[in-house]
């Protein structure tokens, strides 16, 4: 391959490599923190049920709530909690972890296709050979 086909392929293989290369340093570079239920938006006891049981000494906290059995003591003495007060927050993390992994793993094909890719072309592995004339029998 003559050297400035060489130089252009490379140079275009190596600015298309780009892509993928922000796409996945973006997937990675994201805070770790972000995956949790924002403060404002966390769920009742009641809404979360079906994903998370709280239990104290073996009994669940929905029914240590009801029964009024459980406290919080402060500076004026010790008050008793009531179900509207608790919240909870997820760490979806999990969820998202593997939403994301088949892009990750596109992306990362993506990457070492056109790493391949450029270092042929760069190297000038590609053999470059002009149009020949069919042979006649």
């Amino acid at each position: 391959m003559p050297p400035r086909l060489r130089i252009f392929y490379s140079l275009l293989t190596a600015s298309l490599l780009l892509i993928p290369v922000v796409a996945l340093y973006s997937e990675l570079a994201k805070r770790s923190d972000m995956w949790w239920t924002p403060p404002p938006k966390t769920l009742s006891l009641a809404e979360s049920a079906d994903r998370v049981e709280i239990y104290a000494r073996g009994r669940p906290l929905g029914t240590l709530l009801e029964q009024g059995q459980v406290s919080i003591r402060d500076g004026a003495g010790s008050r008793v909690v009531r179900a509207e007060e608790i919240g909870l927050r997820f760490n979806n993390w999990d969820r998202v972890r593997v939403q994301r992994l088949p892009r990750l793993l596109f992306y990362a094909a993506w990457c070492g296709a056109g790493v391949v890719l450029l270092l042929v072309i760069a190297t000038g592995r590609l053999a470059y050979r002009g149009e020949h004339a069919p042979n006649a029998a």
